[in-house]
């Protein structure tokens, strides 16, 4: 009878003590990245951030090889030259934060970014133009670029209404 006793109580024993490490275990694992606590993936992957800074140095080596590429221009030519040049990293590097947080904000942002770089770019190609020449061509880069603005404006408008209602275009036609 004592065997029988001290058998059940060691079996008692090695049961609440492997439990107690088992909890103790997965209390004091960290958990890794990508996971949350409770072993389970999280919603959002982590970006990864070595992509990510290989692309902001390609982004920033290509504005330096346009920039370069500006140096021996001179007057007008150079002027826009570097319009363009800092036109093309502004969008690319819109375009990256879009691409690693995709949200319609940044997609509004990008989309920013390519009509401020078109009408910064038409209107260093202005001045080349004198008198009423000039001025006429950067009254028409302003109109172009304020219709481009107002055409952004309206489509993600749209988009953060909806968003800020949670409806979507189903739940509005029933």
């Amino acid at each position: 009878m004592q065997i029988k006793l001290l058998s059940i109580a060691a079996a008692a024993a090695f049961a609440f003590a492997g439990a107690a490490a088992q909890a103790q275990s997965t209390m004091t694992d960290k958990p890794r990245v990508g996971e949350r606590a409770d072993r389970t993936a999280d919603a959002k992957p982590s970006v990864d951030r070595k992509a990510r800074k290989a692309e902001e140095d390609r982004i920033e080596a290509d504005y330096k090889a346009d920039k370069a590429k500006c140096g021996p221009m001179k007057g007008h030519e150079k002027e826009i030259c570097d319009a363009e040049a800092k036109g093309k990293e502004n969008v690319a590097k819109a375009e990256m934060r879009a691409k690693y947080d995709p949200s319609p904000a940044n997609e509004r942002k990008v989309a920013e970014a390519k009509a401020e770089r078109e009408y910064k770019v038409s209107k260093e190609k202005c001045d080349v133009a004198k008198g009423k020449e000039e001025s006429a061509c950067e009254k028409e880069a302003k109109a172009k670029y304020d219709r481009a603005k107002a055409d952004i404006k309206a489509k993600y408008a749209s988009n953060e209404r909806r968003a800020a209602t949670g409806s979507t275009s189903t739940e509005r036609t029933k």
